[in-house]
């Protein structure tokens, strides 16, 4: 029989939840409720479920991308499980036992289920818990809505074909009581990824060459006319628009390229704004069009950030995992990333973002000196704009070449945007379960939720395979930026610094 046949596992919301808990019953309940821990439906995933206490509730989670390569298997069985092991610690104590899910679809209609070729990192998982003392209470494949039990050997007991994983046409009871309580999946980790994909023909064309004109001009604009460029976008996006022309996004893709005109996007997380600046984020991203990829970093990072402070964590941290893939040394996300995957809300750093927005717009109001707007630099008409003219760029306000001193520099530095840990003077957040009336965020329960890339597999290999072993320094650094109100960029030196003496080691 399966390990689980007899045995129930709690499965808690959360002292914030007014709910029930979630009783799994078995495998099927375990396998149906797998994207409830996360928010999203992970796919080529290793899924690590901590459980603790004597009632088995549940503790941290783990998701790893899933090897390709068997030869790294034993590598990444071996780092899954020191990482939940370190998560669990750092958040009340070592689990008791583990629940295991390997989940990849078929590549085609036709292929056979994976269940027989991936027990061997199974068997690698159940024998790298073992050696930290974590027995594993039940161990998955799940493939194509179909389940199988790594665990279970006795011969007739399991079809071969699987079970499916969805008994009938509606939830089950287990499911059925994670949505009432508030968890409801986002959709798989593919699908979110794909809605950030770059546009397609016609639509990248004409983005292509807009951004090919403005490349060479990027060196010219000042900081404050991306500035007034970002603002207007967002004035438009707050009025309803859902486009800019191509000549004005080139110009916000690059501008953005700039840390402190990306730090200013940070601000517009007020309640009215997230919605207008989750469009006009997803839209600048997916008009990153090749070979300007890598322009989509920041608007991917705001999103990400956006998304959290709703309440979304399950799009934020699939959002920021696609960000490090295309980016892997992008600090703000990665802090991001880190402080996600350590437990931290983003309620302090709100209330940080929010003194710093409310002191720049004082001083703006108060500014008594005004200057003439400055001109954007625009290309000749010829070859490279097909003799078009070029629409005109955004008139600036008057006052915006006056919001910053001499060099370039604010006062108090970059908003800072990587969330610390709530404290209890914090004003609550959109998504905080504490305001009646906001949606709770998605997925993981009480327990902590790391996601990272599986180990020497992608971009973020060596070291960094193991981000969620180092999760304190971002959190201490977090927590700095909120006392001083200095911007991100300052920790800088401080994680370049731990970096070398893990390699010096």
């Amino acid at each position: 029989m399966n390990a689980m046949n007899n045995e129930h596992v709690i499965l808690s919301l959360g002292p914030a939840s007014e709910q029930r808990p979630v009783i799994m019953r078995g495998p099927a309940d375990m396998a149906e409720l797998l994207p409830y821990f996360l928010g999203f439906y992970p796919d080529d995933s290793i899924v690590a479920v901590g459980l603790q206490g004597p009632d088995l509730h549940q503790g941290g989670v783990i998701r790893a991308d899933l090897p390709v390569s068997p030869a790294e298997w034993p590598a990444a069985a071996e780092e899954t499980a020191a990482l939940l092991v370190a998560l669990s610690e750092r958040h009340g104590g070592r689990p008791l036992q583990v629940l295991l899910y390997l989940c990849q679809d078929p590549v085609t209609a036709h292929a056979p289920p994976p269940v027989e070729r991936l027990r061997p990192l199974a068997d690698d998982l159940r024998a790298a818990f073992g050696r930290r003392g974590v027995a594993v209470k039940e161990s998955l494949c799940v493939s194509d809505d179909r389940w199988w039990s790594f665990l279970c050997r006795r011969e007739g007991c399991c079809d071969p074909a699987g079970n499916p994983v969805r008994r009938g046409p509606d939830p089950g009871p287990a499911a059925a009581a994670a949505t009432v309580a508030g968890l409801v999946p986002r959709g798989s980790r593919k699908a979110i990824v794909a809605g950030l994909a770059p546009v397609g023909p016609p639509q990248d064309a004409p983005q292509r060459e807009a951004l090919v004109r403005q490349e060479p001009l990027a060196g010219a604009v000042s900081r404050a006319q991306g500035l007034e460029l970002l603002e207007q976008a967002f004035a438009e996006f707050a009025a309803g628009a859902r486009e800019l022309d191509e000549e004005r996004t080139a110009r916000l893709l690059l501008a953005l390229r700039d840390r402190l005109t990306r730090d200013r996007g940070v601000e517009y997380v007020r309640p009215a704004e997230l919605a207008p600046a989750e469009r006009l984020w997803r839209f600048l991203a997916r008009r990153a069009v090749p070979p300007y990829e890598g322009c989509a970093v920041a608007p991917l990072t705001l999103l990400a950030w956006a998304s959290w402070v709703a309440g979304d964590t399950a799009t934020a941290r699939v959002v920021l995992g696609h960000v490090l893939r295309l980016s892997p040394n992008y600090l703000l996300a990665e802090l991001m990333y880190e402080s996600m995957n350590d437990g931290m809300t983003p309620g302090p750093l709100l209330a940080a973002v929010e003194a710093q927005r409310r002191r720049r717009e004082e001083r703006a109001a108060t500014a008594q000196s005004r200057v003439e707007p400055q001109s954007w630099p625009e290309p000749e008409p010829g070859p490279a704009t097909g003799g078009r003219p070029v629409p005109p760029a955004p008139a600036q306000s008057p006052g915006g070449a006056r919001r910053r001193r001499r060099g370039g520099r604010r006062r108090g530095g970059a908003t800072a945007s990587v969330p610390a840990a709530r404290g209890s003077s914090s004003p609550a957040s959109p998504g905080d379960p504490s305001v009646p009336g906001e949606p709770r965020p998605e997925g993981s329960g009480p327990g902590p939720v790391a996601l990272l890339p599986a180990p020497g597999h992608g971009p973020v290999t060596g070291a960094r395979v193991t981000r969620g072993l180092r999760l304190g320094r971002a959190g201490a650094c977090a927590s700095a930026v909120v006392r001083s109100g200095t911007g991100l960029h300052r920790c800088r030196g401080t994680r370049q610094a731990a970096r070398g003496a893990r390699r010096a080691h």
